[in-house]
């Protein structure tokens, strides 16, 4: 005999639209505490399947849906099996259907559902040679495009989906791809957005971009190329960061950067030891003003920071 949870997943895929609608609320309803979260769990392999069915369908349906994957999908556990029924798939086809209207919620969704390697693999389109890349771009195209401006900003949360797969080896790769922009150049415009969100997931990504860039990620060419383009941020006139968080990011980026010979060259070209010194004379977070200390020495080491005074003088 069916439980009471069976009979409500049942309705999950009722013909009536009422039916269908009220099942849909509870459902979202239950994965807002942890208990909830645990009882569906012990029936995901109905209730995430059915779940994933409605949503195409209007935004009175699709929205809780939605809600509720968001929701479940902070599980590991069920973020993998939601990543082996291909979900991350099903998301970006929906995401880029015409009149989206759940598109926070998609990226929300794939923020969580990158977390995981599979994820971030199914998301690349790994296992396709000729589709590999495509999904990204996709988003870094929407995360450029849309504006922060107004009422809402549905795609800042692609900040955080660039994070989750800089943190990959083939992610990076797919960012500081010469042949795609590289996309890097223009997600580093982002910078100067008005979000902080967007801000934080810039910055988290161009440290993940750095990192270990000479042995891991780079070939000579790319190595040449890449830090000239991150470092040309810096001679741009910005806002200040208030945020430390960011900060920091920024400055592991910079000593990742400068770890490299053609990384110091390009930083010392944009006169980056002076905005070093200049910036730690303001700085009052300890985190980041050790940031500053692991960098200026770094390049003391190295007579940079000798070099810029002398110049600056």
């Amino acid at each position: 005999m069916a439980t009471e949870l069976e009979e409500l997943i049942g309705f999950l895929s009722s013909p009536s639209p009422p039916v269908k609608k009220l099942a849909v609320d509870i459902v979202r309803d239950y994965t807002g505490s942890e208990d909830g979260l645990e009882s569906l769990g012990k029936y995901s392999t109905i209730v995430l399947p059915s779940l994933s069915r409605l949503l195409g369908e209007k935004k009175v349906v699709s929205e809780p849906v939605a809600q509720a994957l968001v929701n479940l999908s902070q599980k590991p556990e069920l973020a993998g099996k939601m990543v082996e029924m291909h979900m991350v798939k099903t998301s970006m086809e929906t995401l880029y259907k015409q009149d989206c209207e759940i598109t926070t919620l998609l990226i929300m969704l794939l923020v969580n559902l990158t977390q995981l390697d599979a994820g971030i693999d199914s998301l690349l389109q790994s296992a396709d040679e000729k589709m590999h890349g495509l999904y990204v771009m996709k988003l870094v195209r929407s995360f450029c495009l849309s504006s922060d401006e107004g009422e809402g900003d549905p795609f800042e949360h692609v900040a955080s989906v660039l994070v989750n797969i800089s943190k990959k080896e083939l992610g990076r790769k797919l960012l500081l791809d010469p042949k795609r922009g590289p996309l890097i150049k223009q997600i580093v415009q982002q910078f100067h957005s008005k979000s902080l969100l967007r801000k934080k997931g810039v910055a988290g990504t161009i440290r993940n971009c750095c990192f270990e860039a000479e042995s891991q990620v780079y070939s000579k060419e790319d190595t040449r190329k890449m830090p000239q383009e991150l470092a040309s941020a810096l001679s741009i006139e910005r806002e200040p960061v208030t945020d430390p968080e960011i900060r920091v990011q920024a400055l592991e980026a910079i000593y990742l950067l400068i770890l490299q010979e053609a990384g110091r060259r390009a930083f010392w070209s944009v006169n980056g030891p002076r905005i070093l010194q200049v910036g730690y004379q303001d700085e009052e977070d300890p985190k980041a003003m050790e940031a500053y200390e692991r960098a200026g020495s770094l390049l003391l080491q190295e007579g940079g920071l000798d070099e810029a005074t002398e110049t600056s003088s």
